[in-house]
Protein backbone atom coordinates (compact mmCIF):
# COMPACT_ATOMS: atom_id res chain seq x y z
CA UNK A 1 0.00 0.00 0.00
CA UNK A 2 2.94 2.35 1.07
CA UNK A 3 3.79 4.96 3.08
CA UNK A 4 0.71 8.07 3.54
CA UNK A 5 2.83 10.20 3.82
CA UNK A 6 4.13 9.57 0.33
CA UNK A 7 0.81 8.93 -1.13
CA UNK A 8 -0.01 12.86 0.26
CA UNK A 9 3.22 13.97 -1.33
CA UNK A 10 2.70 12.50 -4.48
CA UNK A 11 -1.31 13.61 -4.46
CA UNK A 12 0.15 17.28 -3.69
CA UNK A 13 2.57 17.46 -6.22
CA UNK A 14 0.65 16.33 -9.03
CA UNK A 15 -1.83 18.93 -7.97
CA UNK A 16 0.81 21.48 -8.22
CA UNK A 17 1.71 20.34 -11.91
CA UNK A 18 -2.40 20.74 -12.57
CA UNK A 19 -2.08 24.66 -10.98
CA UNK A 20 0.64 24.88 -12.93
CA UNK A 21 -0.63 23.88 -16.32
CA UNK A 22 -4.02 25.61 -15.71
CA UNK A 23 -2.13 28.49 -15.01
CA UNK A 24 0.27 28.21 -18.39
CA UNK A 25 -3.27 27.48 -20.53
CA UNK A 26 -4.88 30.72 -18.81
CA UNK A 27 -1.79 32.91 -19.17
CA UNK A 28 -1.48 31.90 -23.23
CA UNK A 29 -5.44 32.65 -23.55
CA UNK A 30 -4.79 35.71 -22.14
CA UNK A 31 -2.02 36.70 -24.15
CA UNK A 32 -4.00 35.17 -27.32
CA UNK A 33 -6.62 38.11 -26.15
CA UNK A 34 -4.43 40.76 -25.78
CA UNK A 35 -2.98 40.25 -29.18
CA UNK A 36 -6.02 40.03 -30.91
CA UNK A 37 -7.33 43.67 -28.97
CA UNK A 38 -3.68 45.12 -30.38
CA UNK A 39 -4.25 44.08 -34.11
CA UNK A 40 -8.12 44.76 -34.51
CA UNK A 41 -9.28 47.21 -31.66
CA UNK A 42 -9.07 49.91 -33.99
CA UNK A 43 -9.93 48.86 -37.00
CA UNK A 44 -13.35 46.99 -35.04
CA UNK A 45 -13.86 50.36 -33.66
CA UNK A 46 -14.04 51.90 -37.12
CA UNK A 47 -15.94 49.74 -38.55
CA UNK A 48 -18.21 49.59 -35.61
CA UNK A 49 -19.19 53.25 -35.99
CA UNK A 50 -19.78 52.89 -40.12
CA UNK A 51 -22.40 51.03 -38.41
CA UNK A 52 -24.02 52.47 -35.50
CA UNK A 53 -22.77 56.30 -35.67
CA UNK A 54 -21.73 56.80 -32.68
CA UNK A 55 -18.59 56.89 -31.45
CA UNK A 56 -19.14 55.60 -27.73
CA UNK A 57 -21.84 52.78 -29.05
CA UNK A 58 -18.92 51.39 -31.60
CA UNK A 59 -16.38 51.57 -28.63
CA UNK A 60 -18.64 49.46 -26.52
CA UNK A 61 -19.54 47.08 -29.46
CA UNK A 62 -16.17 46.20 -29.75
CA UNK A 63 -15.30 45.67 -26.08
CA UNK A 64 -18.28 43.67 -25.70
CA UNK A 65 -16.81 41.75 -29.07
CA UNK A 66 -13.92 41.32 -27.33
CA UNK A 67 -15.50 39.74 -23.68
CA UNK A 68 -17.00 37.24 -25.56
CA UNK A 69 -13.92 36.36 -27.50
CA UNK A 70 -12.45 35.85 -23.90
CA UNK A 71 -15.09 33.00 -23.86
CA UNK A 72 -13.83 31.12 -27.05
CA UNK A 73 -11.22 28.61 -27.31
CA UNK A 74 -8.34 30.29 -29.16
CA UNK A 75 -8.56 26.30 -31.21
CA UNK A 76 -11.52 26.49 -31.87
CA UNK A 77 -11.78 30.14 -33.46
CA UNK A 78 -8.17 29.45 -34.98
CA UNK A 79 -7.39 30.42 -38.26
CA UNK A 80 -10.67 32.77 -38.69
CA UNK A 81 -10.01 35.18 -36.06
CA UNK A 82 -10.27 38.58 -37.99
CA UNK A 83 -13.83 36.91 -39.79
CA UNK A 84 -15.28 36.42 -36.34
CA UNK A 85 -14.79 39.21 -35.08
CA UNK A 86 -15.83 41.05 -37.61
CA UNK A 87 -18.56 38.93 -37.74
CA UNK A 88 -19.57 39.56 -33.85
CA UNK A 89 -18.75 43.14 -34.09
CA UNK A 90 -21.08 43.71 -37.50
CA UNK A 91 -24.07 41.69 -35.27
CA UNK A 92 -23.48 43.55 -32.31
CA UNK A 93 -23.02 46.85 -34.38
CA UNK A 94 -26.62 46.00 -35.80
CA UNK A 95 -28.52 44.97 -32.96
CA UNK A 96 -27.77 48.40 -31.16
CA UNK A 97 -28.45 50.41 -34.29
CA UNK A 98 -31.90 48.73 -34.08
CA UNK A 99 -32.05 49.29 -30.52
CA UNK A 100 -31.77 52.92 -30.83
CA UNK A 101 -33.30 53.44 -33.84
CA UNK A 102 -30.40 54.77 -35.59
CA UNK A 103 -30.29 54.51 -39.32
CA UNK A 104 -27.61 56.93 -40.21
CA UNK A 105 -23.65 55.73 -41.11
CA UNK A 106 -20.85 58.10 -39.84
CA UNK A 107 -18.78 59.54 -42.58
CA UNK A 108 -15.25 58.87 -42.98
CA UNK A 109 -13.88 61.81 -41.13
CA UNK A 110 -16.03 61.96 -37.94
CA UNK A 111 -14.72 58.46 -37.78
CA UNK A 112 -10.97 59.70 -38.31
CA UNK A 113 -11.20 61.83 -35.21
CA UNK A 114 -12.57 59.88 -32.49
CA UNK A 115 -9.91 56.53 -33.71
CA UNK A 116 -6.77 58.20 -33.87
CA UNK A 117 -4.80 59.45 -31.40
CA UNK A 118 -1.82 60.21 -33.74
CA UNK A 119 -1.31 63.81 -34.94
CA UNK A 120 -3.32 63.90 -38.47
CA UNK A 121 -0.61 63.09 -40.92
CA UNK A 122 0.72 65.72 -44.01
CA UNK A 123 -0.42 64.88 -47.05
CA UNK A 124 -0.86 66.58 -49.95
CA UNK A 125 -3.69 68.96 -50.59
CA UNK A 126 -4.60 67.26 -53.54
CA UNK A 127 -5.09 63.65 -51.79
CA UNK A 128 -6.80 64.92 -49.60
CA UNK A 129 -9.49 66.65 -51.85
CA UNK A 130 -9.34 62.98 -54.04
CA UNK A 131 -10.07 61.63 -50.78
CA UNK A 132 -13.08 63.81 -49.93
CA UNK A 133 -14.44 63.15 -53.34
CA UNK A 134 -14.20 59.59 -53.29
CA UNK A 135 -16.30 59.97 -49.17
CA UNK A 136 -18.76 61.97 -50.96
CA UNK A 137 -19.20 59.28 -54.01
CA UNK A 138 -19.07 56.77 -51.31
CA UNK A 139 -21.68 58.15 -49.83
CA UNK A 140 -24.29 57.71 -52.11
CA UNK A 141 -23.53 53.91 -52.77
CA UNK A 142 -26.05 52.05 -51.36
CA UNK A 143 -25.25 50.41 -47.28
CA UNK A 144 -24.42 47.00 -48.37
CA UNK A 145 -22.06 47.61 -51.19
CA UNK A 146 -20.54 50.88 -48.93
CA UNK A 147 -19.51 48.14 -46.05
CA UNK A 148 -18.27 45.67 -48.51
CA UNK A 149 -15.71 47.84 -50.34
CA UNK A 150 -14.95 49.04 -46.65
CA UNK A 151 -14.30 46.00 -45.76
CA UNK A 152 -11.83 45.47 -48.39
CA UNK A 153 -10.18 48.18 -48.89
CA UNK A 154 -10.03 49.76 -45.18
CA UNK A 155 -9.83 46.48 -43.20
CA UNK A 156 -7.90 44.48 -45.62
CA UNK A 157 -10.20 41.43 -45.78
CA UNK A 158 -10.43 38.60 -48.38
CA UNK A 159 -13.87 38.22 -50.13
CA UNK A 160 -14.47 35.12 -48.94
CA UNK A 161 -13.74 36.45 -45.06
CA UNK A 162 -16.33 39.21 -46.01
CA UNK A 163 -18.58 36.94 -47.02
CA UNK A 164 -18.47 35.48 -43.70
CA UNK A 165 -18.75 38.29 -42.06
CA UNK A 166 -21.66 39.76 -43.82
CA UNK A 167 -23.40 36.34 -44.60
CA UNK A 168 -23.48 37.02 -48.27
CA UNK A 169 -21.83 34.38 -51.14
CA UNK A 170 -18.58 35.30 -52.24
CA UNK A 171 -19.68 35.57 -55.50
CA UNK A 172 -22.28 38.64 -54.10
CA UNK A 173 -19.52 39.96 -52.76
CA UNK A 174 -17.65 40.37 -55.52
CA UNK A 175 -20.55 41.52 -57.34
CA UNK A 176 -21.57 44.14 -54.17
CA UNK A 177 -17.95 45.31 -55.20
CA UNK A 178 -17.56 45.21 -58.40
CA UNK A 179 -20.60 47.08 -59.24
CA UNK A 180 -19.84 49.66 -56.40
CA UNK A 181 -16.71 50.62 -57.71
CA UNK A 182 -17.78 50.88 -61.08
CA UNK A 183 -20.12 53.47 -60.20
CA UNK A 184 -17.21 55.42 -57.83
CA UNK A 185 -15.65 55.63 -61.16
CA UNK A 186 -18.27 57.26 -63.17
CA UNK A 187 -19.53 59.62 -60.26
CA UNK A 188 -15.04 60.52 -59.83
CA UNK A 189 -15.01 60.71 -63.73
CA UNK A 190 -18.45 62.78 -64.12
CA UNK A 191 -17.82 64.63 -61.63
CA UNK A 192 -21.19 63.71 -60.46
CA UNK A 193 -20.41 63.06 -56.72
CA UNK A 194 -22.27 65.43 -54.46
CA UNK A 195 -20.45 68.54 -54.00
CA UNK A 196 -17.78 67.71 -56.63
Amino acid sequence: MGDPAVRRNRTHVAGAVRSNTEAEVCAEHARWVHDAVMRYERQLTRYAAHITGDPERARDVVQDAFLRLCDQDSEEVGSHLAEWLYTVCRNLAIDVKRKEKRMRLMSDEQADSFVSDDAPPTEPIEVEDAMSSVRRAMSGLPTNQQECIRLKFQHGLSYKQISQVTDLSVTNVGFLIHTGLKALRKQLSDGTAVGI
